[in-house]
């Protein structure tokens, strides 16, 4: 009879800490290991017969992930923040945490978190670089009006962002330093450089097969644009890993912390445990979708009657995850109700 072998990681960048424990506890082997793929290959060939392993969620983990993927009956991933076992022991260390992987794997009380297929991690990490490059060109433009500012030049504001408007500008500055001048065209050619990358990433991931057709259906809902559609596409992944509308507000950090003890609950402020990406973007998207959504207009304008402005923003997000949710799930565009037009 074929043995079953249970198998904690804890990975790092230069090591790996493994423990290797049979289904009743026993240890089998315990070590490190260097982080590379001819050591890792080497490894898995000694493992005495069949395993399941589980590893951390770190930012190393995805490559490790892939390569031992063909190797294992099966390999889970679990969540950080869950892992109370290895954060709160009194002895931590890297080839402890690995056992209590192992052993939390060998109870089945891992908790386990979502790993997205190869593919779509490689365009989730082309969808991440570009937003950290349009951050980028925010500091460079901010730091634009920042020098302006400094030597007291008047400016528009709303029409700095033109490349003819920020010439003219320079042209007709002609009390200001030469130093500034040279920064603030060292600044605007940044801006410009970082803009026209972002743009040719967009367009990687709008024309790739895998998702265009999803993305496509989610931008028939009005309020609801590319960068947003592509978002939830790559940071979701399948929707089907989502029971209810609820479980997917709460996976986008659109609702706050529960806290109930003895009857008595009390709700804090949003919850830190969310996805910090989907949150970002569908804050700012709720911001925008009511000018082309007469349906999210209402929210909010119902919302922002009570008094408050964030918790109008956050309604109107919170409608958007159930829109998203009903056409990904249905597979189907987005239709206004026929009562809904006439209201």
């Amino acid at each position: 009879m074929n043995v079953c072998y249970f198998i904690g990681l804890d990975i790092h960048k230069k090591m790996i800490a493994y423990c290797i424990k049979s289904i009743d506890g026993r240890l089998i082997d315990q070590g490190m290991i260097p982080a590379d793929r001819l050591s890792l290959n080497a490894w898995v060939q000694r493992i005495p017969g069949p395993w399941i392993g589980a590893m951390e969620a770190t930012i190393f983990t995805g490559w490790v992930y892939d390569f031992l993927t063909p190797h294992a009956l099966a390999l889970k991933v679990a969540h950080p923040e869950m892992l109370k076992a290895i954060t709160a022991a009194k002895k931590k260390n890297d080839r402890a945490d690995a056992e209590r992987i192992a052993d939390l794997l060998r109870v089945d009380l891992l908790p386990e978190c979502t790993m997205l297929p190869q593919e779509i991690r490689e365009l989730r990490r082309i969808l991440r670089y570009r937003n950290h490059l349009m951050r980028t060109a925010v500091k460079m433009h901010n730091k634009m009006s920042g020098l302006l500012m400094e030597v007291g030049a008047g400016y528009n504001k709303k029409r700095l962002r033109g490349k003819k408007y920020f010439h003219d500008l320079l042209g007709r500055l002609d009390e200001i330093p030469p130093t500034v001048k040279d920064l603030l065209m060292l600044s605007r050619t940044g801006y410009e450089m970082f803009q026209t990358f972002q743009k040719r990433l967009i367009q990687t991931l709008r024309t790739n097969p895998l998702i265009r057709e999803r993305v496509g259906r989610l931008m028939t809902i009005p309020g609801i644009g590319e960068v947003t559609a592509l978002t939830w596409v790559l940071e979701i992944g399948p929707v089907t890993r989502f029971g209810s509308i609820r479980q997917a507000i709460s996976y986008c950090g659109l609702c706050s912390a529960q806290r109930e003890s003895a009857g008595k609950e009390q709700r804090g402020p949003i919850s830190k445990k969310r996805n910090k990406h989907l949150q970002t973007i569908l804050v700012e998207a709720a911001k925008l979708a009511p000018r082309w959504n007469p349906q999210l207009a209402a929210v909010h304008q119902r919302e922002l009657s009570k008094g408050n402005r964030n918790r109008a923003t956050l309604a109107v997000a919170r409608r958007l995850v159930a829109y998203m949710m009903a056409v990904d799930k249905s597979e189907t565009d987005f239709v206004i109700r026929e009562e809904q037009k006439a209201a």
